[in-house]
Formats: C-alpha cells, structure tokens, sequence
C-alpha cells in the first residue's frame, strides 16, 4: 500500500544576523542553514497494517506524512501510495487518503460539526445514503451522537478530536495518517480514540500510520512500529523486539521509613537514584533483582517494594541515545 525509496526532505532557512545592522547586511549577503528533516527514509507498508512512526521531536516524522500527503514535496527520493505519487496531487488520490493532525483543525470553528460533515459530502460527492450509513457507524462508535449541533468552539478537546476522526474518514479512506491524534487528550479520551482506532483498522482493514508521544497508544494499537531520528530510520520492526530489549533490566523502586537508610548508602548493583518524595529508584540487571531486594529489606525498614519492567518510552530513548553516540 505505501512504498517509500530514499525519501529526503532539505528545508533551507535564511541565518539572520542579530540587530538592525544584521538585518541590513542580509539585504547584499545572505547565509542559510540547509537542515535535513528526512534523509534517505525506505520503508513499505502492506494494506490493513497498523504501524507506529516514532521519534523524538524534530526527527521527521510529521514531514514524512506530509510529503506522503503531498502536502510538501520531496527534495529526493520517491514514494508510492496505493499505486500514486502524492507529489502529483491527482484529485483521485485526495479521494484515497486521509491525514489528522492533532494540533490543527480542519473543522470550522464557528460552526456544529454537522455542517461541516455536510459540506465534506458534497466536496468528495457522496452519495447520500453512503454518507449516512458512514456518519450513523462513525457516530455510534465515538458516542458522540448528541454534540453533532454543537458549536465546535464549544466543544471539549476530547469531543472535537472524535469529530476529525469522524471528518476524516467520511468518504472510507484506503489509508489514514494520524500525527499525534490525543495530544492533549486526558486518559478516558486516549482510551476512546484507541479503541475506535483498533476497532475500524480490524473491521474496514484501513492502513493506518500513526506518529504519537503516547507509548500507550504505540504498544496498544501497533505491533510493528518504525523508528526514525535526526530524519534517518534507526529502526522497522516488531514492536516486541524493542520490548524484549529491555528485558535485561527491572526497575526496583522502594520507600525507606524515615532516616532508615545512610544518606550514601548504595545497592550491590545499579545505580540508586531518589525521587522528590524519597522514594529510591533502582535500574537492576534482571538476574540480580534477588539479590539487591535482599539488600533492601535487610538494610532497614521499608514502607513499599515494587518490581517492573522498564517502560517502552525509557528503551525508545535509550535507543536514541545510543543511535547518537555512535554518530559521533
């Protein structure tokens, strides 16, 4: 469904000198600072898939959908969506696709989500039955059904996301980007965005590729997921493999009773660190957990102990730390 070759992506900006006296010398001379939002992307993606597109911020990510969107156009490099070329903008792959973006609106604000569902029908001609039996499922799935004739502006952050969705998918794309869809979103709406998301992916097989910050929504919704950094993929692969990278560690966390432990008191392996509300946090090699725990307990009274795995986001992170460190 999506084939991406050496995808590349230079952004130029003009370097402005400070003061009125830079600005005047930038009118005869003029530096610029070529920055490269993606570099040699590659990666394919098969109909019905699911995948997760991470990175830290600046690393490409929304540039990427951007040009898969043909929104941008490439600097080099090629890209194919279901047989098109997304730079070329033909009007029947605008019908094909679909892009959110979290932090933009592409409802009118002033106006019930209703009259702007109503003006995207007749903008990709739908038939009238097809829209309905579209808006009555996407409705009923969201639960959204009694805000239709709100006002948009009036709507709660939550609300309105469920209303793009719903905008986006009117006319059944074959494939749907989502950058960042519950930025902002507090839990019980993430969760509701998630579930709709598992839900229409499995029923309508629709090729979802979703950027997001929210390791919930990744290790949720994705079994694979693809890893880029400074514009370069670092990693296209199970999601379980970077997983199973952390697997080699537990993080011991435990709380001391008041003045129980020696304020240089260390464990027998890892590093301790405290916490703001005294509790110590311990990064421990899996096989060594016994043996440090025993050393809690019988360092002092203890008030709680817990064991658990390291947090997907602590080994995407890692694995980005150590991607630049081999770059320089």
């Amino acid at each position: 469904m999506i084939e991406v070759e050496n995808l590349t992506r230079v952004f130029r900006t003009y370097k402005k000198q400070p003061g009125f006296w830079g600005g005047v010398k930038g009118l005869f001379k003029r530096e610029f600072e070529e920055t490269r939002a993606a570099d040699g992307v590659s990666f394919s993606i098969k109909e019905g898939e699911f995948v997760g597109f991470l990175g830290p911020n600046g690393a490409g990510k929304t540039t990427t959908l951007k040009m898969l969107s043909g929104l941008i156009y490439p600097t080099s490099g090629t890209a194919r969506v279901a047989g098109f070329d997304p730079s070329r903008r033909e009007n029947a792959y605008r019908r094909l696709f679909a892009l959110v973006l979290g932090q933009k609106n592409q409802l009118w604000w002033d106006l019930p989500a209703q009259e702007s569902f109503t003006l995207l029908r007749a903008i990709y001609g739908l038939p009238p039955d097809q829209f309905k039996a579209t808006l009555d499922e996407l409705v009923t799935l969201l639960n959204v059904g009694h805000k239709l004739n709100v006002q948009v502006r009036e709507l709660s952050l939550g609300e309105r996301m469920k209303m793009e969705l719903i905008a986006a998918l009117l006319h059944r794309p074959r494939v749907l980007f989502l950058d960042e869809p519950t930025i902002g979103l507090d839990v019980v709406s993430q969760k509701a965005v998630r579930e709709f998301l598992r839900d229409y992916n499995r029923k309508h097989r629709t090729t979802i590729l979703l950027t997001s910050h929210y390791m919930a929504d990744i290790s949720s919704l994705c079994e694979r997921v693809i890893v880029i950094d400074h514009g370069k993929k670092i990693y296209d692969g199970d999601l379980d493999r970077i997983a199973g990278a952390g697997s080699g560690k537990r993080i011991v966390k435990f709380k001391p009773r008041d003045g129980a432990f020696p304020a240089d008191w260390k464990p027998l392996h890892g590093e301790a660190k405290v916490c703001e509300d005294g509790e110590i946090l311990l990064h421990v090699p899996s096989d060594k957990v016994t043996a440090v725990c025993s050393q809690i307990l019988g360092g002092g009274a203890v008030d709680d102990i817990t064991i658990q795995d390291v947090p997907l986001e602590d080994i995407i992170s890692e694995l980005f730390t150590r991607q630049q460190g081999a770059a320089r």
